[in-house]
């Protein structure tokens, strides 16, 4: 396989704005505005060149072509988020309340609007070309963050979070937001996506309303879209899962996507990585493919490889495997199997 994942720099502003645009809205970690992405890459050339431990990073990764050069997927780090603005969610509660006359025991479930999350670490923003859905890239995108993680410990918090697109409708609305958030702003879901998008969620803060929502309150197309992720996502939940994290109750303010959380040393991906130092790159090519990581910060690349052990934290990579990453002898990398 010819792609890898690497570090995003400032000339990658080209094709992930070109990405953007195929996102199809609801996707605020890559919007189709390019002075907003130019503003990440910026944030995450900063990040990569910061030594030290967690603050307020914005790490993005780029899937490429090694053999054409082509950005074809993307990916994103936040280190701390609710760093800039606070960070909101709804957490789904059920209230039960009994009464004695009646004898009857009701149960209501309520939104909550809350800021429990503020200081997780997030995994987001991933986008793969759909003329690349195949193939396993998906996973390489999604795992390669949780390699990072691991190579870049003690710049990530202790507990992790994704949050997954909500359901938008044919007309590109969300179903959730105008059962709920739209009814007090005065602007439909595209306007506050792209809004939220550019300039955070401050205005959330300033405008929705603190007390919780009674769910039966809402309307049946609302209801039904709680916690539901979109149905391109629906196989990222399903990769999330397979990591370790769960939906502990947490939906997107916006869309009602659900949100998914985990401890950052229990992601299988973190926990199962391990370390080595390459003696040799005469492995048989395609024997054990695994998931290879090498490079800090702005040197960071992953890729589908092969690698035999040799000995204590000793391996043999193949000559295609090599080439790929940029290895010799004498390199350290990180690996999971795939």
């Amino acid at each position: 396989m010819s792609f890898r994942l690497r570090a995003a720099h400032a000339d990658d502003i080209a094709p992930l704005y070109e990405m953007a645009k195929l996102t199809g809205g609801g996707f605020t970690n890559l919007p189709a505005d390019r002075p907003a992405l130019e503003s990440k890459l910026e944030r995450a050339d900063a990040a990569f060149a910061r030594e030290g431990g967690i603050g307020d990073d914005y790490f993005v990764l780029v899937l490429e072509n090694a053999e054409t050069g082509q950005v074809r997927g993307t990916c994103q780090l936040m280190s701390q988020v609710g760093q800039r603005w606070p960070f909101y969610s709804y957490r789904l509660n059920t209230l039960t309340q009994y009464s004695k006359e009646l004898d009857r025991t009701v149960r209501a479930e309520l939104l909550h609007l809350t800021t429990d999350l503020e200081g997780s670490s997030e995994v987001g923003g991933l986008f793969l070309h759909p003329a690349e859905r195949a193939g396993g890239l998906g996973m390489l995108l999604a795992r390669s963050r949780y390699l990072f993680v691991a190579m870049h410990r003690p710049r990530f918090a202790d507990r992790i979070l994704a949050e997954l697109r909500g359901v938008i409708d044919d007309r590109g609305g969300s179903p959730f937001w105008d059962g709920v958030a739209g009814r007090f702003f005065g602007m439909d879901f595209q306007e506050a996506d792209y809004f939220n998008a550019i300039n955070g969620n401050q205005f959330i803060a300033d405008l929705m309303p603190k007390h919780p929502v009674y769910v039966a309150m809402l309307s049946e197309e609302a209801r039904k879209v709680i916690g539901v992720p979109h149905p391109t996502g629906r196989a990222a939940m399903r990769m999330l899962e397979a990591e370790g994290f769960a939906h502990e109750g947490y939906v997107d303010i916006f869309d009602g996507g659900p949100t998914m959380t985990a401890k950052t040393d229990q992601v299988k991906s973190v926990r199962e990585a391990a370390k080595a130092r390459i003696v040799a790159t005469d492995a048989v090519e395609g024997e054990n493919t695994c998931l290879i990581a090498t490079g800090r910060l702005g040197a960071f690349r992953a890729a589908y490889g092969t690698q035999e052990t040799r000995g204590e934290g000793e391996v043999a990579i193949s000559s295609a495997t090599a080439r790929l990453l940029k290895l010799e002898p004498g390199c350290e990398i990180w690996s999971v199997s795939r």
